[in-house]
C-alpha cells in the first residue's frame, strides 16, 4: 500500500513538471477576458430580466 502511495506522488511530481505555466502577462490577459465575459452575461441576464417582468407586468 505504501508503495502504490509513494508511486502515485511520484507520478504527480513527474506530470507537474510537464505543466507550462501561464507568464503573469497571460494570466492578467486571461483574468481580464474572464471578468469582461462574466460581465457581459450579467447585463444579457439583467436585460432579459427586466423584459421578460415588463411582459409580466402587461399580462396581469
Amino acid at each position: 500500500m505504501k508503495e502504490k502511495i509513494k508511486g502515485f506522488f511520484e507520478d504527480v511530481v513527474k506530470e507537474m513538471k510537464k505543466v507550462t505555466w501561464p507568464t503573469k502577462d497571460e494570466l492578467k490577459e486571461s483574468t481580464n477576458v474572464v471578468i469582461v465575459v462574466c460581465l457581459l452575461i450579467a447585463a444579457f441576464t439583467y436585460a432579459i430580466d427586466m423584459i421578460i417582468t415588463q411582459l409580466f407586468k402587461g399580462l396581469f
